[in-house]
């Protein structure tokens, strides 16, 4: 079994992870657009609007998963949301998840936050048996959203 290597993603990085977040966009429906992709990750990563940690397999980016800064005011302390998690086609069932998920829970953990968040849809059964798997609680807290779409003129 090949080891699976997490580190964070620095600006070396940059054009593979894109590749893999423009795959990860289409697979929620979003057309191909690696430019676009790349001036996210860009700017998300310049000035640390984000953190996203890499699993590498034999060199190459297997998968990535991004989290981004939250505040609790109740709990007056900083959290995180881990908003995006991929694992490229030819490297899922062998753990590469799993070792996303640990080392995002690590990097919360390590940074002194009180705690880590995600949000999947209830029909996503295969993630919502690895969260569970990784210690993950589900809860029954009902989210509501308010969508802003771009108005062509």
């Amino acid at each position: 079994m090949t080891d699976t290597v997490i580190s964070r993603a620095g600006p070396a990085d940059l054009d593979a992870l894109a590749v893999l977040f423009d795959a990860y966009r289409q697979f929620y429906g979003q057309p191909s657009d690696v430019p676009r992709a790349r001036d996210w990750l860009r700017s998300r990563l310049r000035v640390g609007e984000s953190v996203v940690l890499l699993a590498k397999r034999d060199g190459a980016i297997a998968g990535f998963v991004q989290l981004y800064p939250m505040f609790s005011s109740v709990r007056t302390a900083k959290t995180w949301i881990l908003n995006d998690l991929y694992v490229d086609a030819g490297a899922r069932r062998g753990g590469v998840a799993r070792s996303l998920l640990d080392a995002a829970a690590k990097f919360a953990r390590d940074d002194g936050a009180a705690g880590i968040s995600l949000e999947t849809t209830q029909d996503n059964a295969v993630a919502r048996a690895l969260y569970r798997a990784a210690g993950w609680n589900e809860d029954a807290t009902q989210w509501y959203s308010l969508s802003f779409s771009k108005q062509h003129h």
